[in-house]
């Protein structure tokens, strides 16, 4: 499965930049990939690992924007449409592993 968060932050103040640029670092440290600049995406293992990573997010969310999480199979991520553009490396890199979750 794979948790994608989606998020549109305000970047109007430094306040808000900096939690912005927070929200980000923490999704990285949390094993979120960049799918693109605003949506970034996690492999989990079942439905109790996406519980728990949910739970992570929701506890370093900002206060101010949208943020829309979203549980994926792999058949139907693996069924996603590129229209424009290519498959990042990162995104083949982890296609390519087996789905092995660290």
């Amino acid at each position: 499965m794979r948790i994608i968060v989606m998020f549109d932050l305000p970047t109007k103040t430094k306040a808000n930049r900096r939690a912005a640029a927070r929200f980000r670092i923490d999704l990285l440290n949390s094993g979120f990939v960049m799918m693109q600049f605003s949506v970034y995406y996690r492999l989990v293992n079942g439905t109790d690992m996406a519980r728990k990573y949910e739970q992570r997010v929701a506890d370093f969310v900002p206060i101010a924007g949208q943020v829309r999480m979203l549980t994926l199979t792999e058949k139907q991520f693996s069924s996603m449409q590129i229209m424009v553009g290519t498959v990042s490396r990162q995104e083949k890199e982890i296609s390519n592993s087996d789905l092995t979750v660290l």
